[in-house]
């Protein structure tokens, strides 16, 4: 019912309290982006916590200057207070609540970054003939917190949080392929195989998102995800922040294809 729409329509639903699921397979062709907003204090610190870790953190876009939440180079008429489905609130690391709208907890001092998502890679897959298998089941993407440490950046530290989609062998090696060619979106996965490798005890139960089914001749794939952020700012514990809620993206005017690099 969605897919077909345009960014620009899609954010004037989500704008409109129209439409309030995650994104997923909306906007075919578009890039899709995480969020994460601090006071101007802590912006410094975490772009270098990004610079350090561009597999989990890699940056599509930021806003100009403090305050900014027109963001005009990721979208026409783009409101990054009102443009995503579910936002996240932090108050010194803790998340106090999930909100449809931030404008009326909007601040002066604060700074945008939009970090690339999986979602941009996953069309690449599904044009190459391989399932995902979160989009075929219409549920949101399971996500794990893992093992894998992020190199620290002032108060910013923690480790990866991962996205996960089960393939056979011979798909995960074209997977690998395929998403080498889309570093700004996570680039190649970090693991396959024993999710127990990665600090990751139960499959089955992810710590964001839905569980997908797994068949008995696949094996877990492990990209890095863009909820990362999230768990840094957990460790920091900024006395403010402001995130996107895991798989409610902002869709932007980006076409996927201008993230290729080959």
């Amino acid at each position: 019912m969605y897919a077909d729409k345009t960014p620009s329509h899609i954010r004037q639903l989500i704008r409109n309290g129209e439409y309030s699921d995650n994104t997923s397979g909306l906007a075919p062709g578009f890039v899709q982006g995480n969020l994460a907003i601090l006071p101007k204090a802590w912006a410094d610190e975490f772009l270098q916590f990004c610079q350090l870790n561009p597999k989990p953190c890699p940056i599509v876009g930021m806003s100009a200057q403090p305050g900014q939440f027109m963001l005009p180079e990721l979208g026409e008429d783009l409101d990054i207070r009102r443009d995503v489905p579910r936002y996240r609130i932090y108050e010194n690391g803790v998340m106090t609540q999930e909100l449809n709208d931030v404008s009326e907890v909007w601040r002066d001092d604060l700074v945008t970054f939009v970090l690339g998502c999986s979602f941009s890679f996953e069309e690449a897959l599904l044009a190459d003939g391989l399932e995902v298998r979160n989009i075929s089941e219409g549920v949101n993407v399971p996500m794990y917190r893992t093992n894998i440490h992020c190199r620290p950046a002032g108060r910013f530290s923690g480790t990866t949080v991962v996205s996960m989609r089960p393939m056979k062998a011979a798909d995960a090696i074209r997977a690998v392929q395929i998403c080498t060619r889309f570093p700004s979106v996570h680039g190649a996965p970090l693991h396959l195989g024993d999710p127990s490798q990665i600090g990751i005890d139960d499959i089955n139960q992810p710590d964001f998102g839905d569980a997908v089914t797994i068949k008995e001749d696949e094996l877990p794939v492990f990209w890095a995800c863009g909820v990362t952020p999230q768990v840094a700012i957990e460790q920091a514990k900024p006395s403010f922040c402001i995130t996107h809620s895991p798989g409610y993206m902002i869709v932007t005017d980006l076409p996927n294809s201008r993230l290729a690099i080959l």
